[in-house]
């Protein structure tokens, strides 16, 4: 399945999800039947299900939908990409910014094609580990360039409320291939994306 805007929920798991936010709130010692919390169950599982939609995109499809060709290869950058995912071993969010850079290799992808896949992936239960590895792989291997750089810059609301507790922490997460892993290649592309242009 490829892109799609995610404004429909199917009324089995919705209400499937619902009853076991109700039991959860219960079991917390609070009461489902009280006018705040009325809602609630819908609402959470409805949440739920937005904040995990990428496991139904296929982020391949949504760059093959926009591959151009062209003769342009110096290096594409698209930084400040706003992300926000949940950590797989608490179900808290974390987020932050995402820096891409490719180097064509006679194509090129439409630019909002790469914050589309940065949301596919991020839309799932996550690490940041693996979410910056999924994205460097699908665009090299479904854009074959001369090589790709990702940058992510997050700050983790399991490190922050909770645990440790340190709310000013941020952790950056980096892969690169190809023409990336030559060392002035790598210093143009961290010096661009920490950079004011303006």
């Amino acid at each position: 399945m490829g892109y799609k805007h995610f404004d429909q929920y199917d009324e089995e798991t919705t209400a499937e999800i619902k009853a076991r936010y109700s039991e959860i709130i219960k079991e917390l010692g609070e009461d489902v039947t009280r006018e705040g919390l009325l809602k609630t169950p819908e609402r959470a599982s409805k949440a739920m299900q937005f904040l995990t939609q990428g496991y139904d995109l296929d982020a391949a499809e949504i760059l093959k939908s926009a591959i151009f060709k062209e003769d342009y290869n110096n290096m594409v950058i698209v930084k400040d990409i706003e992300l926000y995912s949940l950590c797989e071993h608490h179900m808290l969010p974390f987020f932050g910014k995402a820096h891409i850079a490719y180097i064509p290799n006679g194509h090129i992808v439409g630019l909002s094609k790469l914050p589309r896949i940065v949301d596919v992936f991020a839309r799932r239960l996550q690490v940041q580990e693996r979410l910056t590895d999924q994205i460097l792989k699908c665009i090299d291997d479904t854009l074959s360039p001369k090589g790709v750089a990702v940058v992510i810059e997050a700050s983790h609301m399991c490190m922050m409320m909770r645990g440790v507790q340190k709310q000013n922490s941020t952790t950056t997460t980096s892969g690169f291939t190809g023409a990336f892993k030559n060392q002035e290649t790598r210093n143009e592309f961290l010096k661009l994306i920490t950079s004011d242009l303006s």
